[in-house]
């Protein structure tokens, strides 16, 4: 953000960027008595309600992934356990 677009009194430190969000009389009644309980500020709550979801959808993204890779490699899978499983008898 240019120097001259901050608002006087106001500072945005280095590697962020303000943003505005709406919200409802009744969401931010909430998220205010939730801060408050977390002993947080609303930035800090929103922010990490933010990160927590995306990190929420990027997880579910990679498990959905390796589940494809387990169903596409079944077959190998099978095939070597199937080859390698008079070793395991070895030891009995």
């Amino acid at each position: 953000m240019p120097v001259a677009a901050i608002p006087k009194g106001r500072t945005v430190r280095p590697g962020r960027e303000r943003v505005l969000v709406e919200f409802s009389d009744n969401l931010l009644k909430r998220t205010d008595e939730a801060a408050s309980r977390m002993e947080k500020n609303r930035s800090e709550l929103i922010r990490t309600a933010v990160e927590q979801l995306l990190n929420g959808m990027e997880k579910e993204k990679f498990e959905k992934e390796l589940a494809a890779a387990y169903v596409a490699n079944a077959q190998m899978n099978l095939e070597l356990a199937e080859e390698f499983a008079h070793v395991d008898s070895e030891g009995f």
